[in-house]
This record gives C-alpha cells, sequence and structure tokens, in this order.
C-alpha cells in the first residue's frame, strides 16, 4: 500500500472489517488505500449528488441502493467502478474523501471527479436566482469526467428512462459483458469494451432491458470498434462541430451528444436540452425558445454563462429533477 502522490491526499490504513476474505476465498489482491481531504478542494464536494445526479453511469454503490436515498446528496455510502483499467471504491465521510484502489487513486480521482474545478468562482457567476438557488441546495455536487464509450452507450441507452433504470441496465451491461477486477476480497465489473458488445446479439442486448435502443448499442460499437468513428475523431473540435460528429453514430441526437461531451469530453458549454430543461426554457427562460436544437441551445447557452454553462445547467437539472 503506498501513499497518494496527489498534493492534498494522505494515507489511510486498511479498516479489517473492508479487508478480511470471506471464508474460502484466495489470496487477497493488493489495495492501495489513501484520503482526499474535501476541505482543500475549492468549493469542496458532495460525492453523493456528484454520483447520482444524472450524469455518471459508470459507478454503482456497494449497498445496491443507486438512487433510492429520498435525498441524494451528503451519504456516506461507498461507491465503485473500475476506471482506466483499475478497480476503485470510494466514500466521503468525516471531511474526507476515503479511498481503496488496485493502483494510487488519488490523481485518477482527481481526474474523473473533476476535483480541481473551482466551484466557489463558478458559483459566484451563477446568471439568475432560480441557478443561485441550486447551487446553494446542492453546493460541492462537481461535474464528472467519465471514460468515452461507457458514456456514449449510458446516454444511448437513456432515451424515455428514468435516471435509476439507466443505472440499472448498465449495471447489468457490466455483470454480463464486462471484465472482472479483483479488489481484496470484492470483485467489480468493468464497462463492457466496444468489441464486447458489437459481438453480442440484438436479442441479448434486448434480454439486458435496451428494448429498442440494443440495434443502436450494437451497431455503434462495432463502430467504434472497427475505428469508423471514435474518441479521437471528436476531441478537439469546436463545440458545435463536435456535437456534429457525435451524430454520426447511430442512435445519436443532439442531446445524446450534448451530454457526452459534456460529462466525459469536458465542453462544459454543453447544455444537454432534455425533457427538464426544455421545461426550465418554456416557464423560466421563454425568449431562449427557439425554431430548433440548435438555435435554442445557442440561446440558452448564452442565458446560462457561455463557457460553463454546462456547470449551471447541471445543477438547475438536479435541482429540479429532486424538487
Amino acid at each position: 500500500m503506498s501513499q497518494s502522490t496527489a498534493p492534498s491526499a494522505k494515507y489511510l490504513g486498511p479498516a479489517a472489517s473492508d479487508r478480511q476474505p470471506s471464508p474460502g476465498t484466495g489470496p487477497l489482491s493488493a489495495v492501495d488505500a489513501g484520503t482526499i481531504e474535501v476541505a482543500a478542494l475549492p468549493g469542496g464536494l458532495d460525492l453523493q449528488a456528484t454520483l447520482e445526479s444524472g450524469q455518471s453511469y459508470v459507478w454503482g454503490r456497494d449497498d445496491g441502493a443507486l438512487y433510492a436515498d429520498d435525498d441524494l446528496a451528503g451519504g456516506e455510502a461507498w461507491y465503485h467502478a473500475v476506471l482506466d483499467g483499475e478497480a476503485v471504491r470510494v466514500r466521503q465521510r468525516d471531511g474526507r474523501l476515503e479511498w481503496e484502489s488496485t493502483t494510487d487513486a488519488g490523481p485518477l480521482l482527481a481526474d474523473r471527479l473533476r476535483l480541481g474545478d473551482d466551484l466557489e468562482a463558478i458559483a459566484a457567476g451563477a446568471p439568475d436566482d432560480l441557478v443561485a438557488a441550486a447551487w446553494d441546495a446542492f453546493g460541492g455536487m462537481r461535474l464528472i469526467r467519465d471514460p468515452f464509450f461507457p458514456t456514449l452507450v449510458a446516454f444511448i441507452c437513456s432515451a424515455q428512462m428514468q435516471v435509476a433504470r439507466i443505472a440499472d441496465t448498465q449495471a447489468e451491461l457490466r455483470r454480463r459483458y464486462g471484465e472482472t477486477v479483483a479488489l481484496g476480497d470484492r470483485t467489480y465489473h468493468a464497462s463492457p469494451t466496444p468489441e464486447a458488445l458489437a459481438t453480442a446479439t440484438e436479442a441479448e442486448l434486448r434480454d439486458v432491458g435496451l428494448g429498442y435502443r440494443a440495434p443502436y448499442v450494437r451497431e455503434t460499437a462495432a463502430m467504434v470498434a472497427d475505428g469508423e468513428l471514435t474518441r479521437a475523431d471528436v476531441v478537439g473540435l469546436p463545440y458545435e462541430d463536435a456535437r456534429e460528429a457525435l451524430t454520426g453514430f447511430v442512435g445519436v441526437g443532439d442531446k445524446v451528444a450534448d451530454c457526452v461531451l459534456l460529462f466525459s469530453l469536458g465542453y462544459l458549454e454543453a447544455v444537454p436540452l432534455d425533457t427538464w430543461i426544455r421545461g426550465a426554457v418554456a416557464e423560466h427562460y421563454p425568449a431562449c425558445d427557439r425554431a430548433n436544437y440548435a438555435e435554442t441551445s445557442r440561446a440558452i447557452r448564452k442565458r446560462l454563462g457561455g463557457d460553463l454553462a454546462g456547470y449551471h445547467q447541471t445543477y438547475l437539472f438536479h435541482s429540479l429533477r429532486t424538487g
């Protein structure tokens, strides 16, 4: 076990209850562990609000209660994911972000949870009282930077689904098609590779619960696996060009593309126009309601702060959905 090299991380010794193997299990895999002081993060952190706000579908909860709590903020549950081939568990407790992993997860978490974003400065730029109230209610919620392909798959599956059901279908895809990674006496599933989903049958994917989205997922996976269209073809393009490029995937329209841009590729100006945000436009920002997606997107993006509009949108979305 090693101390994290992240500037704000400290070594945390293993809790015995989290290290003992179940009877009959083999040797434990190596576990590294550490902490990150939440007070050292600009604007703090609310891990539950971050991971249970409809942004991310690569994380699970060890207790299986994702999206089950009445209050989706401030909890102390353990979450887990396989990121960049490494298993990681994390929870927030007593002012610390505690983690266990197959690697030094300090830098990994700092990247994937965007722990360097200055939330206080972003909140200070809230464009109006409605958005400011959302920041007040869910302070510490951060945008995430999830891996590209599982984010693409999750949001293709998101059409006509509630967030809890999206999370369930992605967990089942991991269970059926993802490689396993051991962490101590626990085993977690990685998100499926493009090759794994491209070789699944449509009937098998429908059985997971994807319904009419099953062929979209299979065909998009094949495109990525074959190199026909990949992350590399999108990253670095100007925002609207990147959104247009993503619509080349089967089952990806403008809204899904905006979700991928915001929650995976770091385009913080993206404002996905889902049902909740379209409702907010109609009720609170009617001047932004234009003839088509692109024009409405430009108008609400400007109204919500331009380059950081995606942050304000995410707070507004979470506030409206949970309120």
